[in-house]
């Protein structure tokens, strides 16, 4: 049961690891050329897309089974997959109290502005939004990258 909890952290934390990623590389970058009011309509249907079941199930499921994969591994007193296993909890968790405390009220922010064609600066909005938002994405996708590397040399070494 250890192996499959932590190889579902490890699954779970590669998955939103490959999204931000995603948004870093191709997302952001496409948008960049698009107008502000193009931008924010995009970026307040995503956020509304995003808020799925599948997207949910990654993103606290890699905190679930992270935390529990490390529990157990401490409970065990296997040393060698407890500490990396710990350390991909802490850059997880490292990349939720960003995503919490920037990107969430960024994204809300940018939602509470209402539909572009009813905003009277969209250009305002965007750059309330994309100075932030994107640097900090880069910062999120490689804490995710991190713990994903952590699990899978917990996962190695289990």
């Amino acid at each position: 049961m250890r192996i499959a909890v932590l190889l579902a952290a490890t699954v779970t934390t590669g998955m939103m690891a490959g999204l931000f990623y995603a948004y870093s590389i191709s997302v952001m970058p496409a948008l960049q050329r698009a107008d502000a009011a193009v931008f924010v309509e995009v970026m307040q249907r995503i956020n509304t897309a995003i808020t799925n079941g599948w997207f949910l199930s990654c993103f606290g499921g890699a905190l679930v089974f992270g935390a529990i994969s490390t529990i157990l591994y401490a409970v065990s007193g296997l040393a060698a997959v407890f500490v990396p296993a710990l350390i991909g909890l802490a850059l997880y968790a490292a990349q939720l109290a960003l995503t919490f405390g920037l990107h969430i009220p960024l994204n809300n922010a940018l939602d509470a502005a209402g539909p572009p064609g009813h905003t009277a600066d969209p250009g305002a909005v965007r750059r309330a939004f994309e100075p932030r938002w994107v640097p900090w994405n880069h910062a999120r996708t490689l804490l995710c990258l991190g713990s994903f590397a952590a699990f899978c040399w917990a996962l190695v070494q289990a």
